[in-house]
């Protein structure tokens, strides 16, 4: 197998190439874009944790023209502002079939699986998995996911994995150094 050398370490060669020709990204939240803690207080509210790498990564991948959608099982104010912060193309919440919910971007987009990448955690991923042509798991993945996944982040779920595939994505298509003044 052939490697090129990142800033993250040997990344299989046959995963940057396939990375210059992406339309859409699809991130799931918990696991990937938080740590996969919710906090829940007394009186009902949710707290989670997102990284501004991710989300500075996010925004650099769409001002090169890829379409981001997070799809995700779970309901949450706090996902709707953040994503909406970023300028995600497609919020998808409280849908637990993942794999209709991207079939319908997809089908909106005019995307061939080739064309897409998922990054995911846990067994409900499996519907991002199987209609992507870059199945990416975050490092501290369900162990089936890691070995249902094209490629493994060397960063955790929350800690900069999102950030970590946008940035492959950046360099596959010459846009890595490129400055991007971004608010994250």
């Amino acid at each position: 197998m052939n490697t090129v050398d990142t800033l993250y370490g040997k990344v299989p060669s046959h995963i940057l190439t396939a990375c210059k020709d992406l339309k859409l990204l699809v991130l799931d939240v918990d696991g990937v874009l938080s740590d996969g803690y919710v906090f829940m207080g007394n009186s009902g509210e949710e707290l989670k944790a997102f990284n501004t790498k991710d989300g500075y990564g996010i925004k650099a991948v769409i001002s090169e023209g890829v379409k981001v959608a997070v799809i995700t099982g779970r309901q949450s104010n706090i996902v709707e502002q953040r994503m909406r912060s970023l300028n995600v193309n497609y919020i998808v919440q409280g849908q637990e079939n993942k794999s209709q919910a991207i079939r319908a971007i997809m089908t909106e987009l005019n995307c061939t699986k080739s064309s897409v990448a998922s990054i995911g955690d846990d067994m409900p991923d499996i519907g991002l998995f199987d209609n992507s042509g870059i199945k990416v798991a975050v490092n501290d993945a369900h162990p089936y996911i890691l070995g249902q996944a094209d490629f493994v982040t060397s960063l955790a779920g929350g800690r900069g994995a999102v950030r970590e595939f946008c940035d492959l994505i950046l360099m596959a298509r010459g846009a890595l150094y490129k400055q991007h003044s971004a608010s994250v």
